[in-house]
């Protein structure tokens, strides 16, 4: 889908599309594990390596707006993705994101942050990434810096 088409898209078909697209990268990323899941790790990651970063997704919840650390991570884990042109996002439901990413075997005490990186021997691409990084474009033309997603019920 090119720019234009996006564009032309109603809002409500935009986001219903656009949170499909994250779901589907989502998927996707972890099959290919590319997969960075929690605030320290992917902060351990940007201060690595930041240029194997492709995407990143906030989660917010309730604790969100109690917890003035994790306030403090998302304002610097945001100011690092604007200063290295990395596309970010918001979703409002960290339980559905988990589903997404989370493993059965695996507990995540943390998934409210998710970056999505590329592995360095060989590029992983995927069409609904670029949709993705279009979506982030046009928002940052409406001066919507982080916009919000929503994710598709089950």
């Amino acid at each position: 889908m090119t720019l234009e088409e996006v564009l032309i898209q109603k809002p409500s078909e935009r986001a219903q599309c656009t949170g499909k697209a994250l779901e589907e990268v989502l998927g996707s990323a972890k099959a290919n594990d590319c997969l960075t899941i929690g605030v320290y790790e992917s902060a351990k990651v940007m201060n690595v390596d930041p240029d194997s970063v492709s995407f990143c997704v906030l989660a917010m919840d309730e604790e969100f707006e109690c917890d003035i650390a994790l306030q403090i991570h998302f304002t610097l884990i945001q100011a690092f993705c604007f200063d290295n042109d990395i596309s970010i996002v918001r979703v409002n439901d960290m339980q559905r994101l988990y589903e997404i990413v989370g493993d059965n075997a695996e507990q995540f005490e943390d998934a409210h942050c998710v970056l999505i990186t590329n592995p360095a021997e060989d590029s992983w691409e995927d069409p609904a990434l670029e949709k993705l990084h279009l979506f982030c474009e046009e928002s940052r033309s409406y001066n919507e810096w982080v916009p919000e997603i929503t994710l598709p019920e089950r």
